[in-house]
């Protein structure tokens, strides 16, 4: 538990909500920082700003390390399921990007549907950030197999039309490109110059259901080398989205 940060909140009167809102993520983010789970940097500097005291008071460095330890050599974190990766990951991933973001998906609509995470891709791009989507054609036989094999049939083809719509005004920036592609996907890729996440691909069971791993690009560049080729030669054969 961290008990100097839920001292700290109660001196500033304020809840976790409280915090939780000003920072703008949700309020069990803030619950397991208060049970002991360390932030990114930025959350760090921003609820060391709003309570008015020291990072360091608040997150010790003596003892532990920047950031929380790799998983593995390869995998820096594992999540059971795709609706289990917090919000903020999400939103760090994409707003750490200095160079280029990559989204792999059959439809990707919870990214799409969530005008926070848009806001993002756009300012990320308007930075001078390249930024690639690549969606399933709704028409092809590969989504409708997809659909089909997660028990959803043309569900999943609705589904990437209204993406497409909904990014579709993205296309309006410099550096954005949007393409759909017709290949059979055994994960979705979402990727950035620093690290990517990996949902995997399990027959039977939708894509938030299904396990995401977390990859650094520094720590493991074979492994994410393989990804990264693998997005690429979809992304050569999509079809591009014009304006």
């Amino acid at each position: 538990m961290n008990a100097a940060l839920r001292k700290a909140m109660a001196a500033s009167r304020l809840t976790e909500t409280d915090v939780a809102a000003h920072l703008g993520v949700d309020p069990k983010t803030v619950q397991r920082w208060l049970s002991g789970q360390r932030p990114y940097p930025r959350h760090r500097w921003a609820v060391a700003d709003l309570l008015q005291v020291e990072e360091s008071a608040l997150w010790p460095e003596e003892g532990r390390p920047q950031e929380d330890p790799a998983l593995s050599e390869h995998a820096h974190r594992v999540y059971a399921h795709r609706w289990e990766v917090p919000r903020e990951v999400w939103r760090d991933l994409f707003a750490s990007a200095r160079q280029e973001i990559g989204i792999l998906v059959y439809s990707g609509l919870f990214l799409a549907d969530d005008a926070g995470m848009a806001e993002i891709l756009a300012e990320r791009a308007g930075a001078g950030v390249g930024v690639r989507i690549i969606l399933g054609d709704a028409q092809s036989r590969q989504v409708e197999q997809r659909g089909e094999a997660e028990g959803i049939g043309e569900a999943l083809a609705a589904r990437a039309r209204n993406a497409l719509l909904l990014f579709r005004p993205l296309l309006g920036i410099d550096g954005v490109e949007i393409r759909t592609h017709a290949t059979v996907l055994y994960n979705s890729v979402y990727l950035t110059e620093n690290r990517l996440l990996v949902n995997q691909h399990v027959h039977g069971f939708p894509a938030a259901k299904s396990p995401v791993v977390e990859i650094d690009r520094a720590r493991s560049p074979d492994m994410a080398e393989t990804y990264v080729r693998s997005f690429e030669l979809v992304w050569k054969g999509a079809k591009r989205v014009e304006p």
